[in-house]
Formats: structure tokens, sequence, C-alpha cells
């Protein structure tokens, strides 16, 4: 459905997809293989994860907010892209856990850790994958903002007020 917003709702509605892309850019395609490449260990992995997932916390806490209507569905779009990053995670997190697991049943410490190496390098690519899938999905973000549109799931759930603002 196509919305008429202003110039300053469009500018305002492109803030969750820009912090988005940022958190993606930062703390998935920057700091985490800086991390790996410092060889900081699992730790590594922690880091831009608590890092990323408090930007996830506030784009979900702003998508609560009560604003303009069209500015408010960018915010629970982005939250939608979001949820897709967790779930690359939460997959990236279980194959990392069967990676432990499988590493504890080696006999010889140095078989244990070139494993879990081998293992947790396959582990990353779900994550991988929703990063790259979301960033194109965020490019699609700004598309709509610029053909001024809100997708019908959303419109479906959220109906806009009387006036379409």
């Amino acid at each position: 459905m196509s919305i008429k917003p202003s110039e300053e709702e469009k500018r305002l509605a492109r803030t969750p997809h820009t912090l988005f892309v940022l958190n993606i850019l930062l703390f998935n395609l920057l700091m985490t293989p800086a991390a790996i490449v410092l060889d900081v260990g699992m730790y590594g992995f922690f880091i831009p994860l608590l890092c990323s997932l408090s930007v996830i916390f506030y784009i979900y806490w702003r998508a609560q907010k009560q604003t303009l209507w069209f500015v408010e569905m960018h915010w629970r779009l982005s939250f939608r892209r979001c949820q897709f990053l967790i779930l690359g995670y939460l997959i990236t997190g279980f194959l990392l856990v069967v990676a432990w697991l499988i590493s504890l049943s080696a006999n010889d410490a140095k078989m244990a850790e070139i494993m879990f190496t081998a293992i947790s390098r396959v582990a990353v690519v779900p994550t991988l994958l929703a990063v790259m899938v979301t960033v194109v999905l965020e490019a699609g973000g700004y598309h709509l903002i610029n053909s001024e549109k809100v997708p019908d799931w959303l419109i479906n759930k959220f109906p806009p007020p009387g006036n379409g603002k």
C-alpha cells in the first residue's frame, strides 16, 4: 500500500534501516573477522555478538514506541529483519555447541582443538548467510521508503490510522 509521508517522515523511517546496516557492517563484517584474526578464542565471537544484540534490542524497543505510523512500520520492518539475523545466530550457536561436544570426545588435546576450529569455521556460515540476506532485505527497505510503501503484511497487522499517517 502506498502512503503519502512527508520528507521528514521518510528521513525518520530510514533510521532503523541505517542502524541495522551499520550493525551488520561494524559488528558482523568487521569486528568478528578481526576477533578471529587476532586469535582471542571463543570470546572473540561473544563481543561482536553482544554488541549486535544490543543494537537489535534497541531496534526492538524502538519498534514498540508509538510514533508516526509510517515511521513505526519501518522500525517494525527492520526488527523483522533482526529476527532473521537472530535465527542465524541461534543456528550458529547450536553448531558451536555441537563442535564443542565433539571436541570433548577427542582423546588428544591437539586433535580436539583442530576439530573444534574446523567445525566452528563451518558453524559461522548460517550467520554469514543471514547477514547477506538481511543486507539485501534492508536495501529493499530503503526502496520501500522511497516508493512511499509499507509491506501488506504490516498493513494487515497494524492498519494505518484514518488519514494514512
